[in-house]
């Protein structure tokens, strides 16, 4: 109820016309005056108000409709329609990759390469060279003992991979291999479960002269990774290996 007491500015509307506005003392007459006003407004703006709570109503549903079904929502496409740009909903979540699964990019004239040793002997191990797998168990070309690849140092083109058994196998075999590489030639080597057993102080010497620091205390079961090559005159930054 309109207070009888107090000024109150009176807003009269016309759609098609002009607007007024007025100071009115308030009496019972015009209180009722007022009120015919003031409930005219109010529905000169119903039918308005009304088609827009409709649209919302419907947006809203449309929107909820497409969560609730595991979808896209419809507001990529609502401001399509509208006119605005669309906004991606799900940003990519892979990492970018690089050579052989490398965390960023090698400079130019520089090769990729990583070298991972067996566990134990139950996870085989693996040698990746500019992005090509050169030995893994999936190649099904590794084995007990030390995994070895040979690469071209200049075309990095692969020359030989093999695998000897350092438990049991015949030790003449990897020094048959290892004595002919021709200087500028990149050894990789993995070990797969034991590196050492069969290991003879001309092997240990072989793979000093290939770079190695710790060739002379790999022991059995050691893991053992090595990037080397044929006429360094340093040792190899690329070499770790983790006792027992």
């Amino acid at each position: 109820m309109w207070s009888r007491r107090e000024d109150v500015a009176l807003l009269y509307s016309d759609i098609a016309g002009p607007v007024y506005t007025g100071r009115v003392r308030v009496g019972k007459a015009q209180s009722t005056r007022a009120g015919s006003v003031l409930l005219g407004y109010i529905m000169r703006l119903a039918g308005p108000v009304r088609i827009i709570v409709v649209l919302l109503t419907v947006g809203l549903t449309w929107i909820l409709a497409g969560i609730m079904l595991g979808g896209q929502s419809g507001f990529p496409r609502l401001q399509q329609i509208l006119g605005g740009p669309e906004v991606s909903s799900t940003a990519d979540p892979r990492p970018r990759r690089f050579k052989c699964g490398l965390p960023q990019p090698c400079p130019d004239k520089h090769f990729a390469f990583r070298v991972v040793s067996g566990a134990a002997n139950v996870i085989g191990p693996k040698i990746c060279f500019e992005d090509r797998m050169l030995m893994s168990s999936v190649q099904n070309n590794v084995g007990r003992g030390l995994n070895i690849a040979l690469v071209n140092g200049v075309s990095g083109e692969l020359i030989e991979a093999r695998s000897f058994d350092m438990w049991d196998g015949d030790v003449s075999e990897l020094l048959n291999f290892l004595r002919p590489i021709h200087e500028g030639t990149l050894v990789l080597l993995a070990s797969y479960d034991d590196p050492a057993t069969k290991m003879t102080e001309e092997g240990r010497k072989m793979f000093a002269e290939l770079g190695s620091s710790v060739s002379k205390e790999v022991a059995f079961r050691d893991s053992w990774v090595l990037v080397g090559a044929k006429g360094v005159l340093d040792k190899t930054p690329f070499e770790q290996t983790y006792g027992m």
